[in-house]
């Protein structure tokens, strides 16, 4: 039995309690950020190590909010629980880092004894986020319940509270990823961001601990917890009904984590794939769920029949989420008009860069978002009573965990099943039927009751369903109608690491083949940018003195690698998506056959986790050509990546690596941090092509007419002491006094990602003065 109700709860807890879940929504954010860029410098930037991170972070939300559930309606001061769990996510995230480090020592040390099974190897991944993971995050999941344990207990009526409370920890979560990905991670780095964030759990923590004694010890429920069910509460449901409530919001978890991965995925082809538009569409989905929450608030003070609202809403929630493709490619006319608008998007904070972004965003994403954000609390007091004399805290955990499964679920299915077998379109739609079906459900549930309703709302919600799926647009065929038009589509394909299409081009010679990688171009067969490709792998071959192995990280259309592999040299290339693999093969005349080569060998992965696990050495190491300022680029030009391509350098090797800096600071600041491991660099060819080494270089003008005769050996380039001559731009001396002194790019501070960060108006790498004399490096 429970004890009588205590007094209600002074008017300063509730505003005290809101701004410590804002701030622990903030850091929440945080963590989330920094721990999926040190998570996948570890395990690489793939789809398959990203979803197995998202997944280790939600399992430990399920398990702590499950937890925290069970316990809290037993504790005197649930308060002070949350101000402990508060003071421990602080501290246990915040060794995160060394816990990280340690396992990826032990994860280089055993892999070579590991099957060579993407099967096995994505699971070994998921133990490994799970075990670096699961106690902050459990302790993250528990301080939802104890939270609103700690605000519900005393009090009449509890679903304003709820929708409250939620609206504002997710509005702290948009504060925590906009701060990160607009200033953390450029500004302040990596590891201090998380000395920031845990410094402001602690605080949260001991501020919740005095509040917490400065309250009257709450009433404790003293009976076991098997003794009160929790299928019992006082909801005004029916038994069969509240199970429904449940079900439905297990599979709007499944459905919200579905549409996040298909949105993003679209909308990357829409927009570049930089870091701010990964960071303005995750604010945008939970700006959405915070506006419909916080919508919820005023509402759930009425006292009505919810059950009804809550079925229609997820009716709306599949309508708007089939449609919310239409809406992104009708939203095009608005980013249009919204280049024309500069000054107004620059007094709003949107200049021409960020403004598209941000309409495409929200005319994709935010009205389902919000509606999921209204119908989340609507659902939570359906669930767990309006009545604190129950067990809400449980119910809350419950409710919760359930929730967080499905968004596990959703994740995993929507990127490894959905999007490569079926693709964005119907991958949209099977999302957002389960809404529809969720609303069926409940629909089902209310015959009895209301016979009316539920029967029209059965046979409507299919209908109006299957009506709007047949009208639905192609996101793809929208977008090639918008920006490549004159071109015909030959190949594409939805893959789970990305979306790769192959297109030609009509031009006054001959069609040319281009390749995109999520809408933005990676490769074409035109004879320019084929002899770009080609010099990057074949100039640091032709310039080693006897190269017998090879490494080239990437491989877009193939003529990098292709032109490695012309040289006879064992060539090992390494990309992340198997799509990419598929599409090389319509450039076979720019890669010469290159997978058929017997001297290639390929292999799909990322870059980085295959040098940081080799134990093999190579006489020359490149890379295609990767641009500096999409998202993840910076795992490829920071100085611990160079320093992993060093220690797979073999004596004597040489590594080549293209400048891509668009202004004079990102030029610069490449050039410095590839100094920083490569003493002796050279510039080559219009300055972009950085050549490093170890020891000096010097080119034998013997060796090399020598070399020359060699059967096959000038069938790609036919380049002689006058053309290399020519070719060479700069040595060491110079290269180093024109890079200066100043900051370098490194995993905690991967800032060219961040581009907004460095200087306006920057102008672009003036090279005119930087010469050096070919001699210094020629010897006969």
């Amino acid at each position: 039995m429970s004890a009588p109700p205590s007094p209600r709860s002074p008017a300063w807890l509730l505003p005290l309690l809101a701004g410590l879940f804002f701030l622990s929504g903030a850091c929440a954010l945080v963590y989330q950020v920094m721990w999926l860029r040190l998570l996948a410098l570890v395990f690489g930037v793939t789809v398959y190590a990203a979803s197995t991170v998202l997944a280790g972070f939600m399992a430990g939300l399920a398990v702590g909010s499950l937890t925290a559930g069970r316990l809290a309606g037993r504790m005197p001061r649930p308060l002070a629980a949350f101000g402990v769990a508060e003071i421990l996510v602080g501290l246990t995230a915040l060794g995160s880092p060394v816990v990280l480090e340690t396992l990826t020592r032990l994860w280089v040390t055993v892999h070579p004894s590991l099957p060579d099974s993407l099967a096995a190897i994505t699971l070994i991944r998921f133990a490994c986020a799970f075990a670096v993971l699961l106690l902050p995050t459990s302790l993250m999941g528990a301080t939802l319940p104890l939270i609103i344990r700690s605000a519900v207990a005393q009090e009449p009526r509890i679903g304003a509270r709820i929708g409250l409370l939620y609206a504002i920890n997710t509005t702290g979560a948009i504060v925590g990823a906009l701060v990160a990905g607009f200033y953390l991670i450029s500004e302040v780095g990596v590891q201090r961001s998380f000395v920031l964030a845990a410094t402001t759990n602690v605080l949260i923590g001991m501020a919740a601990l005095a509040a917490a004694y400065a309250l009257p010890r709450a009433d404790a429920v003293v009976t076991p917890v098997e003794a009160e069910p929790v299928a019992e509460a006082d909801t005004g449901l029916r038994g069969r009904q509240r199970q429904a409530v449940l079900a439905t919001f297990f599979l709007s978890g499944v459905l919200s984590l579905a549409l996040e991965i298909i949105w993003f995925r679209m909308l990357a082809v829409y927009l570049r794939p930089t870091a701010y538009a990964f960071t303005i569409m995750l604010a945008v989905v939970l700006a959405g769920i915070a506006l419909g929450s916080a919508v919820a608030t005023p509402l759930l003070r009425r006292r009505r029949e919810w059950l009804p609202v809550l079925t229609v809403i997820q009716l709306l929630i599949g309508l708007t989420a089939a449609l919310s493709f239409n809406t992104l490619a009708r939203s095009q006319s608005l980013v249009e008009a919204s280049r024309s608008a500069g000054s107004l998007l620059a007094a709003l904070g949107l200049d021409g860069y960020l403004g598209p972004i941000v309409i495409s965003s929200v005319a994709a994403m935010l009205p389902a978002t919000l509606l999921l954000g209204l119908a989340f609390p609507m659902g939570l007091a359906l669930w767990a009573g309006d009545d604190p004399s129950h067990d809400t805290s449980r119910r809350v955990g419950v409710f919760y965990s359930l929730n967080v499964c499905g968004a596990i679920a959703g994740s995993v299915v929507a990127g490894f099943g959905l999007l490569p077998s079926i693709g964005s379109q119907s991958s949209l739609l099977v999302a957002a039927g389960l809404a529809v079906l969720s609303s069926v459900g409940l629909a089902a549930t209310q015959w009895r009751d209301r016979p009316n309703f539920g029967g029209f709302m059965m046979m409507v919600g299919p209908v109006a369903f299957a009506m709007t799926a047949l009208n639905t647009v192609n996101p793809f065929d929208a977008a090639f109608e918008r920006f490549h038009r004159g071109e015909r589509l030959l190949w594409r394909e939805e893959g789970a690491q990305t979306t790769v299409a192959v297109h030609e081009r009509s031009g006054q010679s001959r069609a040319m083949r281009v390749m995109y990688l999520d809408g933005m171009h990676q490769a074409n067969d035109s004879e320019g940018t084929a002899f770009v490709h080609h010099r990057i792998g074949a100039l640091p071959v032709m310039l080693h003195p006897n190269p017998a192995t090879a490494l080239v990280v990437g491989l877009g259309g193939g003529a990098t690698p292709g032109a490695v592999a012309r040289f006879e040299v064992e060539v090992d290339v390494v990309e992340l998506s198997g799509a990419v693999v598929e599409a090389s093969n319509y450039f076979t005349g720019i890669n010469f056959g290159l997978l058929t080569r017997p001297n290639v060998h390929l292999r799909v992965d990322d870059g980085r986790n295959f040098l940081m696990m080799t134990r093999k050495k190579y006489d020359v190491i490149t890379a295609d050509i990767i641009l500096p300022r999409h998202a993840g680029a910076g795992a490829l030009y920071s100085q611990e990546y160079y320093r992993m391509v060093r220690r797979a350098l073999a004596p004597g090797g040489l590594v080549m690596q293209w400048n891509g800096g668009e202004t004079e600071t990102e030029y610069k600041m490449l050039m410095r941090t590839f100094l920083s491991v490569f003493p002796h660099t050279m510039l080559w060819g219009d300055g972009s092509l950085m050549l490093g080494s170890l020891e000096p270089f010097e080119l034998s003008a013997s060796a090399l007419a020598a070399r020359r005769q060699r059967p096959g050996f000038t069938d790609l380039f036919d380049w002689d002491i006058d053309t290399m001559r020519r070719l060479y731009v700069a040595g060491p001396d110079a290269v180093r006094a024109y890079a200066g002194d100043g900051p370098v790019l490194t995993d905690d501070k991967p800032v060219i990602e961040y581009f907004l960060s460095l200087p306006k108006n920057d102008p672009p790498p003036n090279l005119r003065g930087l010469t050096g004399r070919f001699e210094d490096v020629l010897r006969p």
